[in-house]
């Protein structure tokens, strides 16, 4: 039996924010669209979970005051938010092992490490503006930046441990989840010009503001609603993306049909005629599609510079959030913790609109320290984190009634977290190409995002983008 084939304006290949918007977008335009997703769900790297009765967000799940296009599509498709929960103190381990109480906005440290902090909170955001987020390439001393790592650039800055590894937490572990040695000043600039400012990116109730009641996944369920379940295919990945056929149609997707139990059914693939291609994965996936003719070599060049960091997520949920018995707000930072990061993220009923009785937490451990997990086995794993979250929050952070552990590296269609950054040297040479359309395929993801990069806002962003390139040209 031959592969059903149908025929549409524009195939899009990924079922993520940016690939729904863009569909979504394209539709209001007035063009007809097929949208090929390799899972057997949408919302990309966006996901709602039951997990033993727990709702979770397995996946991105905050809003920050500056992402407006994303806030503008949660309010479009009749969506509401919640802000997240932040009264009362929060905790603080410093490098001497001591766990303090504190509350405001600046960490519990002495007095030369927070004049240290300030002063490289201010230098960064003054680097920051004098970088645009859309051709971060293109400062005058983008290349000097991009040669060498923020570790090696904090060296020079200051000799205050304390203050260097603080600062390198906002980046590094809290958002490009990679060791600071691994990626450059420029990236972290990029990051940080994103957000609009460093200080944005240290101040936790503003890049963790909001949430979208029910999970940031109904984003995605939204736009899949509207685009048609006839306009969407999930569980065929596309295997090969022809882009010189001949015809008014020069582009031929073809899609595999993928079983959840992991078997292909040869008779049950999909082929896709399309004007244009939009290619909305994650860079690091761009090689799991075959490209006839193949693409060129500053292509294939760019793509292999281009990896996803590492980091777990830990949700622990308990009959109740037990911290705020004690004035604690549930937010926790430790640089040299296994668990660097702690937030109250405790849930709305979606049907009530009411906060839930029990309590979650979320936690983060990045780059290295994920590593390290992976090497044990699943209760020693389990135990060594809540271990740690109870030497900030309290011993009732062993005993959770539900605990998971989303781990997106081991996600076939994924394999990382949080979203692409280049290596050294690599977003001065190849950054300003990462948007060139190649004949009729154009790239949409929130990893090559200007505002709100590796965040939904940018997958939104350049979702709107690529489709009105499109609208324009159909």
């Amino acid at each position: 039996m031959a592969p059903q084939e149908i025929t549409r304006d524009v195939v899009i290949i990924g079922a993520g924010p940016a690939g729904l918007t863009a569909a979504y977008r394209l539709q209001q335009a007035g063009h007809s669209v097929a949208v090929l997703e390799a899972r057997h769900r949408v919302g990309g790297r966006t996901w709602n979970g039951d997990i033993d009765g727990a709702f979770i967000e397995i996946g991105g799940q905050w809003i920050s005051p500056d992402q407006t296009e994303l806030a503008a599509l949660v309010k479009e498709l009749g969506l509401t938010t919640f802000d997240r929960y932040r009264e009362g103190d929060s905790i603080y381990k410093n490098l001497a092992g001591d766990v303090i109480q504190y509350n405001g906005d600046t960490f519990p440290v002495d007095e030369a490490t927070t004049a240290e902090m300030q002063r490289l909170i201010g230098l960064m955001d003054k680097l920051t503006a004098e970088v645009d987020p859309a051709a971060p390439w293109e400062h005058p001393r983008a290349k000097e930046y991009d040669a060498i790592s923020f570790r090696e650039w904090l060296k020079t800055q200051t000799d205050n441990d304390e203050a260097r590894n603080n600062i390198s937490l906002f980046i590094a572990g809290a958002m490009l989840t990679k060791p600071e040695h691994a990626f450059s000043l420029l990236q972290a600039l990029l990051m940080s010009s994103s957000a609009g400012s460093f200080s944005h990116l240290v101040d936790e109730d503003f890049i963790l503001d909001k949430r979208v009641l029910g999970g940031m996944q109904k984003v995605s369920l939204g736009l899949a609603e509207k685009i048609g379940d006839d306009n969407i295919v999930l569980g065929h990945p596309v295997r090969v993306l022809r882009w010189q056929e001949e015809g008014d149609y020069p582009v031929l997707a073809e899609a595999e049909d993928f079983g959840e139990d992991g078997v292909a059914n040869p008779e049950g693939g999909v082929k896709v005629r399309a004007q244009y291609a939009i290619m909305a994965v994650p860079p690091n996936l761009y090689s799991r599609v075959s490209f006839v003719p193949s693409l060129d070599r500053r292509q294939h060049q760019m793509h292999q510079h281009q990896s996803l960091g590492l980091v777990i997520k830990v949700h622990a949920v308990y009959d109740r959030p037990f911290w705020r018995d004690r004035g604690l707000s549930g937010t926790c930072f430790a640089c040299e913790n296994l668990v660097q990061e702690i937030y109250d993220n405790t849930n709305y009923d979606p049907a009530t609109g009411e906060e839930e009785t029990r309590g979650t937490l979320v936690g983060f451990i990045s780059d290295e320290k994920a590593d390290l997990m992976f090497t044990l086995s699943e209760e020693e794993r389990k135990t060594a984190i809540l271990d740690a979250m109870a030497e900030l929050i309290g011993e009732e952070a062993k005993n959770p009634v539900t605990f998971y552990l989303s781990d997106w590296g081991a996600e076939e269609w994924t394999r990382g977290a949080y979203a692409a950054s280049y290596d050294l040297g690599g977003l001065s040479r190849w950054g300003q190409y990462q948007h060139d359309p190649v004949g009729p395929i154009h790239w949409a993801c929130s990893d090559i995002a200007g505002e709100g990069y590796q965040h939904v806002d940018g997958a939104v962003r350049m979702g709107q983008q690529v489709a009105k390139q499109l609208s324009e040209k159909l």
